[in-house]
């Protein structure tokens, strides 16, 4: 069978499919019919149906509209108004001040949300307005939120890890433990460069206000208090081995429904806007994914994923070559397609060379979702710049250029996890080990 023109078919006609504005869920579909119809060799219809009953009768995907509820209620609340208040007092000390409230609320958030864009648009409706009463440049405003955003991607629980997860047949409680350092290391870096931006441009920054005393930042610390609770009761359930991912997400689920009580945000009508909010969310997410899981299995008659492992390892390809090619490829689609597509669109062809290579796919699910990171701040399809652009009523293009800068940071974290793999397996070996 010449794979060369099944290959060329099957890109052709997904071009042709969302070239041609057709929904990523059906032009998957399609894409999968055409390929069962011509190269597989087997009923299209009967496929479709015994591979969309095994992919959702699935408890483990039962978390990923809990996680999604979970971060509709958040939210509706004040916890980004109480994250501000509270992180402020702590940040004035540090080279950049204020600044640095983009990266560590949107870290805290990322926490308890999983979602990209729920996390810049949460903090963001309160940092920036703040940020710019008080002279910060719009510019490393606007980037260093774009780029902290992509926390919500990283850093557990993740949407994006249970649809890797699903997709690869790799366990989430475990992506979840993985996300922690990659996570913590990218706060990190982008705060470290804050500080260098800050000692660089020193004019640009307003005068410092004046410094809270000990005690009252104290206070304000206790504004924390309930998403650093949420955080402990979610991903300290999983990491101590109480609970399940899925038996987790009802936990934060509960959670959310608490603080949203007690900060008394928690009403009829916030109630059901999260609640359709959620269902919207999960059923986009679930129809791409039956796509995709069909799209798998026509991949999988057709023998095309096998014979690019084949061929990988005849070639003898070094994992680091493969990894460029794929991160390049992956920045390329993220152009055009949304991360769960992306990762939804490419799992079935790609993994099998991944294997072939000798890649840990727990390692490698990490590895993509940084590299689908960078795709939410590269343009034209951008989620995070297209929230920055509704908060500040700029455009495209000047976001685009603010967030360039965190654009090379998430390239340097995807190198750093590649070139010490033990950054994203310490935790999880060491969880299994226990």
């Amino acid at each position: 069978m010449d794979y060369t023109i099944i290959t060329i078919t099957l890109l052709l006609a997904l071009f042709v499919l969302l070239g041609g504005g057709v929904w990523v869920a059906l032009s998957l579909l399609g894409v999968g019919i055409i390929g069962m119809e011509l190269f597989g060799g087997a009923p299209a219809g009967s496929i479709l149906a015994s591979t969309n009953w095994a992919h959702s009768a699935s408890w483990t995907l039962t978390a990923l509209p809990l996680f999604i509820w979970m971060g509709e209620i958040l939210y509706r609340t004040r916890l980004s108004e109480d994250m501000f208040n509270g992180l402020a007092p702590w940040m004035r000390g540090m080279p950049g001040r204020l600044l640095h409230v983009n990266v560590f609320g949107c870290g805290l958030f990322a926490a308890v949300s999983g979602s990209s864009a729920a996390t810049a648009a949460t903090i963001g409706r309160i940092s920036l307005p703040e940020l710019k009463s008080r002279g910060y440049p719009e510019s490393i405003a606007m980037g260093s939120l774009a780029g902290a955003g992509t926390l919500g991607l990283l850093i557990p629980p993740s949407i994006m890890m249970i649809v890797y997860g699903v997709a690869a047949q790799v366990s989430i409680s475990r992506l979840f433990i993985a996300g922690i350092l990659p996570g913590l290391l990218l706060l990190a870096i982008f705060s470290g460069y804050l500080m260098l931006w800050a000692a660089c441009n020193r004019s640009k920054l307003p005068e410092e206000g004046e410094r809270l005393p000990f005690l009252d930042k104290l206070r304000r610390a206790k504004l924390l208090i309930p998403v650093l609770g949420l955080i402990i009761a979610v991903i300290g359930s999983i990491y101590g081995g109480i609970a399940t991912a899925t038996e987790a997400a009802a936990v934060g689920v509960v959670g959310a429904l608490l603080i949203a009580l007690v900060s008394g945000a928690l009403t009829r009508e916030t109630f059901m806007a999260s609640l359709m909010g959620a269902v919207s969310t999960s059923c986009m997410i679930f129809f791409i994914l039956l796509g995709a899981a069909y799209l798998t299995s026509a991949m999988s008659f057709t023998g095309l994923p096998a014979a690019l492992a084949d061929w990988i390892i005849a070639k003898q390809l070094s994992p680091y070559l493969l990894l460029l090619a794929l991160t390049l490829f992956f920045i390329a689609l993220g152009c055009f397609l949304d991360g769960i597509s992306i990762i939804l669109l490419t799992t079935a062809v790609i993994l099998p060379a991944v294997q072939a290579a000798g890649i840990d796919l727990l390692w490698f699910g990490i590895f993509v979702i940084l590299v689908v990171e960078m795709a939410q701040i590269t343009p034209p399809v951008g989620f995070n710049l297209f929230v920055i652009q509704n908060l500040t009523g700029r455009n495209l293009g000047a976001v685009a250029r603010a967030s360039f800068p965190f654009f090379l940071l998430l390239v340097l974290a995807a190198i750093l996890i590649t070139l010490f793999p033990q950054i994203v397996l310490a935790l999880p070996e060491a969880m299994r080990g226990a």
